[in-house]
């Protein structure tokens, strides 16, 4: 008989598609109160450089208010000129663009031993790559990418660690370049458990065991985390974005001593508003507690019903909704609560954190700013009410 849980039969996880009927009042909301900037983006691995793509979401941008987007996907060299050109052609006062280090270079991908990243003085070159980038072509900021103390392997096959002095050059060099660098350091906490009946990702693994951090093949998270936390004590004069809230948004009191532990550490809920939504009465505690501290990201571009669930979740008091529009849902069969934080919590999260942390973000904001005042008075005065 079929597994589809009808006629009290089994029902696989897999098929479960629960419909609340809990009647709770609800706030679509259709924009963001406020301008806001979304620091956390991939504009070259989402849309692979279609223009009519670009053009659409820009259309989105502004339904939604969102001035600015900073594009994590420059990699150091030819990636990083062509996604200049690509969103700048058209919407140069829309976009700031972050540099990726280019751990490879011109080695074969799979041998490490032939890895840019372990010639001598590459530290050093790839700093001086990034102070060309600022002067050249503007680069606000640096990413470094989650496989960084996960995937990255030394010629002798152990994983390249995030601590390795070999990188201080590039660390040191953003702070005098006065660009922060965004840090996805591990994953979830349920990614490093055993794929069981007690993993409460169980279903989203199944679906991606890759995504699985499980075993002796890996660093345990505590080991990653604390090896990212040792940079950013080291490099005091650089300031850290911790991407999807420094990658603990399940343990706000952990994530809550290192903001207090380290003044130069930033945080982005991009992809975590399904953990923070789902301990409200913390988050939002948390949130306001640590606003000159916060900045906005998404991960997108994102359809524009996503965007709509961070403004609810944001704004609105309201109860047990979405997280994401995908079904099933894809980071737990849970629903979220908002926590309506107060205006000025929220100018900070949305714009004014990172118009001061991130160059070029300020002027663009002004811009924007600046024509819907000249194209929308009414609605721009209904917006700040």
């Amino acid at each position: 008989m079929p597994a589809d849980g009808k006629d009290g039969r089994e029902l696989l996880l897999r098929n479960f598609r629960p419909q609340s009927k809990l009647k709770v009042a609800e706030t679509l909301l259709q924009h963001a109160k406020y301008s806001v900037v979304d620091v956390h983006t991939h504009f070259h691995y989402r849309l692979r450089g279609n223009e009519q793509a670009l053009a659409d979401f820009v259309a989105v941008m502004d339904r939604n208010q969102i001035a600015v987007c900073a594009s994590l996907d420059g990699k150091l060299g030819t990636q990083l000129t062509d996604h200049c050109k690509f969103l700048r052609a058209k919407y140069q006062d829309r976009f700031v663009i972050f540099a990726n280090v280019d751990w490879v270079g011109d080695g074969d991908t799979d041998d490490p031993s032939t890895w840019a990243c372990h010639r001598s003085g590459f530290g050093q070159r790839t700093a001086d790559q990034l102070s060309e980038a600022v002067k050249t072509d503007g680069i606000s900021g640096l990413k470094v990418f989650k496989r960084f103390g996960l995937k990255y392997r030394n010629p002798d096959g152990s994983l390249i660690e995030i601590d390795d002095v070999r990188w201080d050059p590039i660390w040191k060099r953003c702070g005098e370049l006065g660009i922060p660098v965004i840090i996805h350091t591990a994953d979830p906490a349920a990614f490093f458990d055993p794929i069981d009946a007690t993993n409460e990702r169980w279903e989203e693994l199944s679906r991606h065991p890759d995504w699985s951090f499980y075993g002796d093949d890996f660093p345990s998270r505590q080991e990653l985390l604390a090896a990212r936390n040792r940079v950013i004590a080291k490099h005091s004069g650089t300031q850290f974005i911790g991407a999807h809230i420094a990658n603990s948004s399940e343990d706000l009191s952990s994530v809550s001593k290192w903001l207090d532990t380290y003044p130069n550490l930033w945080i982005e809920p991009a992809s975590r508003i399904a953990e923070l939504g789902r301990q409200p009465f913390t988050s939002r505690e948390f949130l306001i507690k640590y606003a000159d501290r916060l900045l906005f990201g998404t991960d997108g571009p994102q359809p524009e019903t996503r965007l709509r669930l961070y403004w609810r979740f944001f704004e609105t008091h309201d109860q047990s909704f979405p997280y994401s529009e995908k079904v099933p849902p894809p980071q737990g069969f849970w629903q979220i609560h908002g926590v309506k934080l107060p205006d000025a919590v929220l100018k900070k999260l949305y714009y004014e954190n990172a118009a001061r942390l991130i160059p070029g973000v300020a002027q663009r904001v002004a811009i924007f700013e600046k024509q819907r005042r000249l194209t929308s008075p009414t609605q721009q005065s209904a917006n700040n009410e």
